[in-house]
C-alpha cells in the first residue's frame, strides 16, 4: 500500500509533469495492475516520462487497470497503448485488432530475459505436498481467472497431470494480484498458490518473504532461465497499440522504446532490462486453445448449416465418393464370396494333403496349446482331434523322458523353436500315447512366422522309430555275436602259441616243485634256498594266472556296459596275448605310450579286439619278409582335448593302392587263407564307439592302421 510520502512525491510528479507539458497531447497507456495500483504507477510511471521525452508533443500518462476493467477500456478507447500480459493481449489482438509494437526483456540481476512461465508453490514445511500429484483436495489460490502467469500456466500443467482446477481442489481462490497470493500462502490461508515467475524473488529483494519458507512443486529447469518456475515458458508482455491509434505514433512510440538506452532509470524503476522487437505469441494462442479459452471457447463447435454453407462442393463430392464407395463395397464383397469359397477349397486340399502323410503331424501356438492335429497323429498316440486342440501339447504329448523323468517344458525342443524362431530336428526322443505308454521317434520343430519374420507357432512333424530301433539293435546283437565268433577263431589260431606260452611257467613250476620235494626228503635243504625256489614257483604261477585270465576275458561274450578305461591298460594286456605268436614270428614289440593319456568310455573287449586283429595282421605281414628289421610299434597319443588315437605300426611290406581303398569292405584279404572280415569287424567297433578307423601304407614302407576315440569328461 502506497504511504503518505510516496503519494506526496507521485501527485507533485504529475503537477511538475502536468505544467511542463500542458500544451502537448495526452497519450494513455493502459498497464495491468497485477501487483495494487501503487506498485503500478512506481513501476511504469518513470517510463511514461521517458517516452514523453523522446516523442515530441505527446504527454504519455499510466493508467492502471484491475483484469476486469482491460476490455472496457480498450473497447471504449480508453486508453491509446496497453501492456498487459500476453494472455489478454491475445483476446484483445482477436476481438479488439490491438497489434503489437515492442515485447520487455525483464531482468534477473544483471541479466536480461524475454520469456516468463508459472510458479506453483506451497510452505516449505507442508509434510502432504511434494508433487502435482498430491494437490487434488487442496486448497489452491490463483492471481485472477485472466491471469496468464497467474493461473493459465499452471492450469495447463495440471491438465496434464490430470487435475481440473475446478473441480478437483477443496478450494479454488483468486487473490487479484500476485502479493496477495504469496501473503495466502505463508499466512496459511491456502495450502497451495501459483504466481508468474520472478514474484516470488522480488518480494524476497523487497523483504516481504524469505524464499526458504516455500518449496517449488514440479521445479522445471529450462537452460539459461535462472528463476524458478513450474511450468512451460511463454513470451513477456507485449506493449501494444489499439485500433485507433495512429500508425505515426505507434512507429515513434516503437523507435522510442527500442532505444531506450541500458541501465536507464525508467527500466530501474520498472525492474526491467529494456525492450525489443516484438515476439511471436503463437505459444500463448495455443495454450488457450487447448484450456478452450477465450477467444477459443467455441473451438470445435460447427453448426450443420454453417457447414454446408462453407463447405457445399465438399459435400457434393462426398456423396460422389460414397456412391463410388459402395459400388468397391459391392465389388469387394462379390470378390470375398470368391475367395471364401476358394478358401474352404483350399482348407479341404490341405486336410487332405495332412491326412496322406504317414508322418504324425501338429501344429502348436506360441503358449504351447495344439491348434490341429493330422489323421495319423491320431492313429499313431490314440489321442482324438477333439481331445488334443487346445490343450498344451507338452502336457500330453511329451512329458517325460523314456526313464520316467520328467521332460521340463523350458527344455522342449518345440518351445524353443518358437521362442528363438529356429527350426530343430531331434534324431531320438519319447513321445506318450493316451494309453500312457511309449514310444520311441524322431521329429523336426519348424517356426511358423508372419510377414516380418516373427513366429507365430511351429508345426511337429514327428515318426515312429520303434521298428528302426529294434532293427538296429538286431545289429548291433549280430555284430556281437560275429564279433565273438571271429575272437574265437583268433584264440583257435593263436592257441599252438599260448599253449607254448602256458607249457613254460608249468614246467618250471614243476621242476622247482620236484626239486623242492626232494631237497627236503634227502635233509641236504639249506635254510635259504627253500624260499627262493618258492619264490620262483610263485612268479611262474602269477605268469600263468594272468595269461589264463586275459584270454578267458578276451573270449568270452561282450557286455553292453561300458566303461572309463585308460588305453595305455588295454595295450599292456593285448601284448600278453600277442607275445607268444611275436616271437615266433621274432616280431620285437615296442610300446609308445603318451603321458597323460585320456581316459576313454567303451566296451573294453571290443576294443581290446580291435587292437589284437591290428597286431595280428602287422605280424602276419612281417612274418613274410626276411630283409628287413620286424618291429611292431604299438603308440597312444593325445589329439587334442577330446580324442585319443591308438596306433599301430609295422615295417611290413606295406599295401598298394588298390587294397588301401576297400581294404576295409567285407571279404577284402590279402592272405591266402584270410576270410576278410577283421577288419571290416574292427571298423563297425570303432565307428560303434562314435570313433574312425584309418590306414595309411604305402607298398615296400609298411602300414600304419591308426583309430581315434572320442573323450569322456566326467562320468556319462
Amino acid at each position: 500500500m502506497l504511504n503518505r510520502r510516496s503519494l506526496y512525491f507521485l501527485l507533485l510528479l504529475t503537477v511538475v509533469s502536468t505544467r511542463l507539458y500542458a500544451d502537448d497531447q495526452l497519450v494513455r497507456i493502459g498497464v495491468l495492475s497485477h501487483r495494487g495500483v501503487a506498485a503500478t504507477l512506481r513501476a511504469w510511471t518513470p517510463t511514461a516520462d521517458y517516452l514523453t521525452q523522446s516523442v515530441a508533443g505527446r504527454r504519455f500518462n499510466i493508467v492502471p487497470l484491475d483484469f476486469d476493467e482491460i476490455e472496457s477500456a480498450v473497447g471504449f478507447g480508453e486508453v491509446d497503448f496497453i501492456l498487459v500480459n500476453p494472455g489478454i493481449y491475445v483476446n484483445l489482438e482477436v476481438r479488439y485488432r490491438v497489434s503489437r509494437i515492442a515485447t520487455l526483456n525483464n531482468r534477473v540481476g544483471g541479466t536480461p530475459y524475454n520469456v516468463f512461465g508459472g510458479v506453483i508453490f506451497t510452505r516449505r514445511d507442508n509434510s502432504e505436498i511434494f508433487a502435482l500429484e498430491d494437490l487434488k483436495g487442496k486448497s489452491f489460490m490463483a492471481v485472477d481467472e485472466t491471469s496468464l502467469g497467474g493461473f493459465h500456466m499452471a492450469w495447463r500443467e495440471l491438465s496434464a497431470h490430470d487435475i481440473d482446477p475446478y473441480r478437483d481442489f477443496s478450494s479454488l481462490q483468486f487473490g487479484g494480484i500476485h502479493d496477495e497470493v504469496v501473503m495466502a500462502v505463508k499466512e496459511r490461508r491456502v495450502d497451495v498458490g501459483t504466481v508468474r515467475t520472478n514474484i516470488l524473488e522480488r518480494m524476497e529483494s523487497d523483504g516481504t518473504i524469505s524464499l526458504s519458507d516455500f518449496k517449488i512443486i514440479k521445479a522445471a529447469s529450462h537452460p539459461e532461465f535462472f528463476l524458478a518456475s513450474s511450468t512451460s515458458l511463454y513470451p513477456e508482455w507485449p506493449f501494444s497499440k489499439v485500433q485507433h491509434t495512429q500508425n505515426e505514433l505507434a512507429q515513434q512510440v516503437a523507435v522510442a522504446l527500442l532505444n531506450m538506452p541500458p541501465g536507464h532509470l525508467a527500466a530501474d524503476a520498472g525492474r526491467y532490462a529494456n525492450w525489443t522487437i516484438p515476439l511471436d505469441y503463437q505459444p500463448v494462442h495455443d495454450l488457450f486453445k487447448e484450456l478452450k479459452l477465450p477467444p477459443y471457447q467455441n473451438l470445435g463447435k460447427f453448426t450443420l448449416f454453417e457447414a454446408v454453407q462453407r463447405y457445399w462442393y465438399w459435400l457434393v463430392a462426398s456423396v460422389f465418393i460414397l456412391m463410388f464407395m459402395i459400388l468397391m463395397m459391392l465389388w469387394v464383397l462379390r470378390l470375398n464370396q470368391k475367395l471364401a469359397r476358394s478358401k474352404l477349397h483350399l482348407e479341404r486340399q490341405y486336410e487332405l494333403i495332412l491326412n496322406s502323410v504317414a508322418d504324425g503331424i501338429c501344429g502348436v501356438d506360441k503358449h504351447g496349446n495344439t491348434t490341429f492335429v493330422n489323421w495319423s497323429m491320431e492313429q499313431i498316440t490314440g489321442w482324438e482331434a477333439e481331445e488334443v486342440i487346445g490343450r498344451d501339447q507338452h502336457a500330453f504329448l511329451h512329458h517325460t523322458h523314456a526313464d520316467g523323468s520328467p521332460h521340463l517344458a523350458d527344455e522342449c525342443p518345440v518351445y524353443r523353436t518358437f521362442h528363438e524362431n529356429e527350426p530343430r530336428f531331434v534324431h531320438d526322443d519319447v513321445f506318450w500315447k493316451k494309453d500312457r505308454s511309449s514310444f520311441p521317434v524322431e521329429y523336426s520343430s519348424t517356426p511358423i512366422r508372419d510377414d516380418n519374420g516373427n513366429a507365430l507357432g511351429s508345426v511337429v512333424v514327428f515318426r515312429d522309430i520303434s521298428s528302426r530301433k529294434q532293427a538296429e539293435e538286431d545289429a548291433r546283437q549280430h555284430r556281437m555275436e560275429l564279433a565273438h565268433v571271429a575272437r574265437l577263431s583268433t584264440m583257435g589260431e593263436m592257441a599252438s602259441g599260448i599253449a607254448h606260452e602256458l607249457n613254460q611257467p608249468l614246467t618250471a613250476i614243476t621242476a622247482n616243485s620236484h626239486a623242492c620235494v626232494r631237497m627236503l626228503e634227502s635233509g641236504t635243504a639249506q635254510p635259504g634256498k627253500i624260499p627262493d625256489v618258492l619264490e620262483r614257483i610263485a612268479s611262474q604261477a602269477e605268469r600263468a594266472g594272468k595269461i589264463i585270465w586275459q584270454l578267458r576275458q578276451f573270449v568270452r561274450k561282450d557286455q553292453p556296459e561300458r566303461s572309463l578305461v585308460d588305453l595305455n591298460d588295454l595295450v599292456r594286456g593285448v601284448v600278453v596275448l600277442l607275445e607268444p605268436e611275436a616271437r615266433d614270428a621274432a616280431v620285437d614289440i615296442r610300446l609308445e605310450f603318451g603321458e597323460d593319456i585320456s581316459q576313454v568310455n567303451v566296451q573294453h573287449i571290443q576294443i581290446e579286439q580291435v587292437i589284437l586283429n591290428l597286431a595280428r595282421n602287422a605280424i602276419e605281414a612281417m612274418s613274410e619278409q626276411a630283409a628287413k628289421p620286424r618291429v611292431l610299434t604299438l603308440r597312444t597319443t593325445n589329439g587334442g582335448s577330446s580324442a585319443v588315437i591308438v596306433s599301430v605300426e609295422d615295417t611290413g611290406p606295406g599295401l598298394d593302392e588298390e587294397i588301401v581303398k576297400d581294404v576295409f569292405n567285407p571279404f577284402i584279404t590279402t592272405k591266402p587263407k584270410g576270410m576278410g572280415l577283421g577288419l571290416s569287424i574292427s571298423l563297425g567297433i570303432v565307428e560303434a564307439h562314435q570313433g574312425n578307423l584309418y590306414v595309411d601304407s604305402t607298398l615296400g614302407d609298411g602300414a600304419v592302421f591308426r583309430f581315434v576315440l572320442p573323450v569322456t569328461h566326467g562320468e556319462e
